[in-house]
């Protein structure tokens, strides 16, 4: 997985399978826990909440439907992580896992998640259209008949068979070739 988590900040490329958000704690959990998975800056903040008897995804935002989930033993290991499915470029921000007790919520781990945006994509956006590198439709025939001529020596006295694509014509010997730039061979 292409993750890796220094200090808080959890970093992934867009278009992974998914990313693991770490959340650990190892104290007691209240009577009747309630886990927190949010992110202040969207509406409803609601990323994941777990209750005893499973999730409760009824507030969940709805960018997130259908990609997270937590390790069904999460209450009895004390291992809040979260899994988060086909990572975006916006689901980039910060996220809060936390547990409550209904009453008074206890903040366990701030997490900076940041999303890489795959780099054909980046390229793309960044050059403008007329700055963009178009492929030379002659390149391929250069390197051909480059290559034509390294591995296929001109015998003494015969004309030169050349084949480039499928068109095939003769040459003498004294005849400059498109692939000499205006010099003569010998």
């Amino acid at each position: 997985v292409s993750q890796h988590a220094l200090g808080g900040v959890v970093e992934v490329n867009e278009g992974t399978e998914s990313v693991l958000l770490p959340c650990i704690d190892s104290g007691t959990p209240p009577e009747d826990p309630l886990l927190i998975w949010t992110r202040s800056d969207l509406s409803p903040n609601s990323v994941h909440l777990r209750r005893e008897n499973g999730d409760d995804l009824k507030n969940q935002n709805q960018r997130f439907r259908g990609r997270t989930s937590m390790n069904p033993d999460a209450l009895d290991t004390g291992n809040f992580s979260l899994t988060l499915r086909k990572p975006e470029q916006d689901d980039g921000g910060n996220y809060s896992c936390s547990i409550s007790d209904g009453i008074e919520e206890r903040n366990l781990k701030q997490i900076h998640l940041k999303v890489k945006g795959q780099l054909n994509k980046q390229n793309e956006q960044r050059l403008p259209e007329d700055r963009r590198r178009q492929p030379d439709p002659e390149e391929p025939q250069r390197r051909r008949r480059w290559t034509l001529r390294l591995h296929r020596p001109q015998r003494p006295g015969r004309p030169e068979r050349h084949c480039g694509s499928e068109i095939c014509t003769e040459r003498s010997e004294h005849q400059v070739r498109p692939a000499d730039k205006g010099q003569r061979s010998e």
